[in-house]
């Protein structure tokens, strides 16, 4: 039977061989710098409330609501185009004029005649892009009661019999149609912006504007620019209707994008209706 050597208490447990690992941690243990322990207790703790913060952040960007957003999308897009407007134009307006009221505009035939060929370029584009679907969400809008391309050939025919020379369209309606194409192919939120603008807007101070230009030149005749078949509040409710279910699709940063875009709709759409004037 193997005998057991018993341990010298003259011997120190730790400096035994069968103990040298210990000994060797411990006087790596014990060898850290105090302050550098300390130093990396905070930075782990620093860390840790960073992600909380950051969580935090984050939750608190989920859960924001939009100006509108209660009410669906197009709520959204209409707060945003009325900030756009001024004072004058809308109470909610918040830009500064910088062209004169539309009550001391001097339009004149020859300048109506170039913003409606220009008009009707752009929704030749529109109307054309929504048949094509190059993106499946546009078919929604097919058929809304909103077309106005066949309207406006009447009008355009309608100056012919009287004698106007009707003109090509100008640099600022080939240069919206232009990029409406291009967009359309690539972007569906910043182009439903464009669509929702040019259609509503046309319902609304479009009409207002028809109707001073038409009193101003004229002789009060309404054009067929102006008319639509049916109840235009339906119509524009069920085209909000189709607006608000296509963006249930969309990401709150597809949405911004859209909402983005609204500028530069006023801004191609400016250009247009000031031609009224030329």
């Amino acid at each position: 039977m193997a005998s057991v050597s018993p341990l010298s208490q003259s011997q120190p447990l730790l400096e035994k061989p069968q103990f040298s690992v210990l000994n060797k941690f411990q006087s790596q243990f014990f060898s850290i710098p105090f302050s550098s322990f300390t130093q990396s207790c905070n930075l782990s703790l620093k860390k840790s409330r960073m992600v909380v913060v950051s969580a935090t952040t984050a939750a608190e960007k989920s859960n924001k609501r939009y100006p509108g957003e209660a009410k669906g999308f197009v709520e959204e897009m209409r707060f945003v185009a009325m900030k756009l407007h001024t004072k004058d134009q809308a109470k909610e307006g918040e830009k500064e004029p910088v062209d004169q009221p539309l009550a001391k505009w001097e339009p004149s035939v020859e300048g109506y005649l170039k913003f409606l060929v220009d008009s009707k370029l752009v929704y030749d584009t529109l109307e054309r892009i929504v048949e094509k679907a190059p993106f499946p969400e546009y078919a929604e809008f097919r058929n809304t009661g909103l077309e106005r391309s066949e309207v406006l050939a009447k009008d355009l025919e309608w100056f012919r019999q009287q004698g106007h020379a009707i003109p090509e369209p100008s640099t600022p309606g080939v240069t919206y149609a232009s990029y409406l194409e291009e967009l359309s192919e690539k972007d569906p939120q910043a182009f439903i912006c464009h669509f929702y603008n040019t259609y509503f807007a046309h319902s609304a101070g479009g009409r207002m504007i028809g109707k001073k230009v038409a009193e101003k030149v004229l002789d009060k005749k309404e054009l067929e620019f102006y008319k639509w078949d049916g109840d235009l509040s339906q119509l524009l409710q069920n085209v909000r209707d189709k607006l608000n279910k296509v963006a249930e699709n969309w990401t709150r940063e597809e949405k911004n994008h859209c909402l983005e875009e609204t500028e530069k709709s006023f801004k191609f759409s400016g250009a247009i209706l000031r031609l009224i004037f030329s």
